[in-house]
């Protein structure tokens, strides 16, 4: 359906996306994971989040038990990404990670000049797995990407990915994906 004035497709006023989130096993491992190994720096971190009076705030606000509790921390990563971690103490709670191809199964993808420096890096650091090499995209419209997915050491599943401008999607299309221009950490 095309876009009109009395029909408008999408979220009115929507310019960005604010941040992504990701519930985590330990609030403090992940976060200083994600600030001393991937290079990410804390912005807030709120202790407790719970319904004091006992009530069904946090079932009909965030579709949790209603004696959950939670601890968030906000991470600045780059220039345009958010990203909040949760971690819930909650009666009913699965202590299961997802798989990717289970429903609600997701990755972060961290963009690098050279994955395979990233890769070095990362096999130095305690904890973190990788789901095997490397590779190169041959053919198809992201041909010449270069990735290899990895673990945190909780199991979260990350993306080391290098899609170079000029991939072959982008002669059918006007749509472009977004590259940033500068480095968001000085290692």
């Amino acid at each position: 359906m095309a876009s009109d004035e009395r029909h408008p497709i999408g979220i009115p006023g929507a310019r960005a996306v604010h941040h992504v989130a990701y519930t985590v096993p330990d609030l403090d491992q992940a976060v200083r994971f994600f600030v001393d190994v991937i290079g990410a720096e804390l912005v807030y971190q709120l202790d407790r989040v719970a319904d004091p009076d006992g009530g069904d705030w946090m079932t009909r606000k965030l579709a949790v038990h209603p004696a959950a509790v939670a601890r968030i921390a906000m991470l600045r990563l780059g220039p345009v990404t958010n990203l909040e971690l949760f971690e819930y103490d909650s009666p009913d709670q699965r202590r299961t990670l997802p798989r990717n191809s289970d429903w609600g199964g997701h990755h972060l993808a961290i963009h690098v000049d050279d994955v395979d420096r990233a890769v070095a890096y990362l096999e130095q650091q305690p904890g973190v797995r990788f789901l095997g090499k490397p590779e190169t995209i041959e053919d198809g419209p992201i041909a010449g990407d270069r990735w290899v997915y990895f673990t945190t050491p909780w199991g979260m599943h990350l993306e080391l990915i290098n899609l170079p401008a000029g991939a072959p999607f982008e002669e059918a299309t006007d749509a472009r994906l977004y590259r940033p221009e500068q480095q968001w950490t000085n290692r």
